[in-house]
C-alpha cells in the first residue's frame, strides 16, 4: 500500500515543537543522570533540535524555558535558531524552583510573590517580542498538602487576577496556553487539576487565552481523547505536550506505552479540525530521555507522531459516519481498528525519501558522526539539566 495523495499532502503539513530541556540531563526524582555530549548552553540546545529537523523533516520550531535557557541577547538567540535551519516556539514560564514559590506563585497569599510570579511572565512576554515567539505556556505547581492549609476558593481568585495582569500584556498575536495537571507536587489540591479549571481561567481572560493538554497529566482510565474532542468543540484547545505514562506524570517517548491511545486522540484531532497550520493547535514534545540518548529519543518521539497520525488519517469517515448512523457497532469499531493496524512505516520511509530526507532517520543519525562529535567537542563547563 502507498499513502494516497491527499494523505502525504496532508501530513506534509505536520509541525511538532521539541522542548530544549530534553536536551538536557534529567532523571529521576532521586537522580539526575548525565550523559556524554549533553548541552551546556541555549545554542547547544538548538543545534541538537535541528538535528532532528534536519533528518525528520517535522520538528521545526525549539520551545524554550525561562530561565533555563536565559541568555543576555534573545534577538541573537532566535537568528542563531534561524542559521541552524529552526525557528523559536513556545516559551515556557516557571515558577516551581525558587524558594519563594514554596506555598504557590500566582496563587500564593502573599502579594509580594505574586507580585514576584506575575513579573516572571511579563518578562516571558519580553522574550516572546524578541523571538517572535506566539504562546506563553504556564504551568502551576501551586497547590496545597493538608486540608485547612489555605483559601482554595480566594486561590482561584488570586490567580484569576495575577492571569489577567498578564494576558493584559500580550501582544496581538500572542496567545496564554494554560495547562493542567492533576497532582505533582501538591498532593491534597492542585490550583489548576483539570481541563475544566483551565478552561474556566481562559474563558474569563478572553479568545487568546487556551488549555494546553499534557498527555501524560490524566489519571488513569481517563478518557483523554473525549476531552480533546470537548476542548475542539469549544474552540478552546491550544495546545499539546506529548508524552507517554505508565503511572503518573512519567515524561516517557510519546507512543511508548500506548500507541493505541496516541492514534484515538490523533482521530479527533484531525476530526475535529486541530490538525494543520491554521488550527490554532500546537503539537509540541514535552519529555524526560532519562536513559536513552537525547537526540534518537527525539527522533523516535517525532516519528511515533507522524505514524499515528498517518493512520487517523486513513480512516474511511464516509464508510465509518454510515456504520455510525446505522448504529452497526462491530463495522464502526472494525474500520477504525483497520486503520490503527495498517503497517505505514514503508510508506512513510518512501514519504521521506521523496521530500530529500532519509527513509530512516534513526540510521541517518546513528551513521552521522553527530554524537561521537558532540561527546568529543562538549568537554568541560556545565552540562545543562532540570534548572539549568
Amino acid at each position: 500500500m502507498s499513502l494516497a495523495p491527499a494523505v502525504a499532502e496532508r501530513l506534509a503539513v505536520q509541525e511538532i515543537e521539541l522542548p530544549s530541556w530534553a536536551f538536557a540531563n534529567s532523571g529521576t526524582r532521586f537522580r539526575v543522570f548525565g550523559q556524554p555530549g549533553v548541552p551546556r548552553t541555549p545554542q547547544e540546545k538548538i543545534a541538537d533540535a535541528a538535528q532532528v529537523h534536519a533528518l525528520t523533516g517535522l520538528a521545526p520550531r525549539v520551545a524554550l524555558h525561562i530561565p533555563w535557557d536565559l541568555v543576555d541577547d534573545f534577538g541573537a538567540l532566535a537568528t542563531f535558531a534561524a542559521d541552524h535551519g529552526v525557528g523559536i516556539g513556545t516559551i515556557n514560564s516557571n515558577t516551581f524552583q525558587d524558594d519563594a514559590y514554596k506555598l504557590g506563585s500566582l496563587c500564593h497569599s502573599d502579594p509580594g510573590v505574586r507580585r514576584k510570579a506575575i513579573d516572571h511572565h511579563l518578562a516571558c512576554v519580553d522574550v516572546m517580542d524578541a523571538t517572535g515567539s506566539t504562546d506563553l505556556k504556564i504551568w502551576l505547581a501551586d497547590g496545597t498538602n493538608y486540608p485547612g492549609q489555605d483559601d482554595m476558593r480566594a486561590r482561584q481568585d488570586r490567580l484569576a487576577e495575577g492571569l489577567a495582569e498578564i494576558y493584559a500584556r500580550l501582544g496581538e498575536h500572542q496567545r496564554i496556553v494554560l495547562e493542567y495537571k492533576f497532582f505533582e507536587p501538591a498532593f491534597y489540591h492542585t490550583d489548576v487539576p483539570d481541563w475544566g479549571t483551565s478552561l474556566v481561567q481562559c474563558l474569563a481572560l478572553g479568545d487568546r487565552a487556551v488549555v494546553c493538554l499534557d498527555t501524560g497529566h490524566h489519571a488513569p482510565g481517563t478518557n483523554i481523547e473525549f476531552i480533546v474532542m470537548q476542548l475542539l468543540r469549544l474552540r478552546k484547545l491550544g495546545a499539546f505536550d506529548f508524552n507517554s505514562r505508565f503511572y503518573a506524570d512519567d515524561d516517557l517517548i510519546v507512543g511508548a506505552a500506548d500507541p493505541f491511545q496516541l492514534f484515538r486522540i490523533l482521530l479527533e484531532v484531525v476530526r475535529g479540525g486541530g490538525y494543520g497550520p491554521d488550527s490554532g493547535v500546537t503539537f509540541m514534545l514535552d519529555q524526560c530521555h532519562n536513559i536513552e540518548q537525547k537526540i534518537p529519543g527525539q527522533i523516535r518521539s517525532v516519528l511515533n507522531v507522524q505514524e499515528a497520525t498517518a493512520k487517523a488519517l486513513l480512516v474511511d469517515r464516509a464508510a465509518l459516519d454510515r456504520a455510525q448512523r446505522d448504529g452497526d457497532v462491530l463495522a464502526a469499531n472494525g474500520i477504525l481498528m483497520d486503520a490503527f493496524a495498517t503497517d505505514v512505516r514503508a510508506d512513510l520511509a518512501d514519504w521521506r525519501e521523496s521530500r530529500g530526507l532519509p527513509a530512516d532517520p534513526m540510521a541517518a543519525y546513528a551513521a552521522s558522526g553527530y554524537q561521537a562529535r558532540i561527546e568529543a567537542e562538549r568537554v568541560g563547563g556545565e552540562q545543562a539539566g532540570w534548572g539549568a
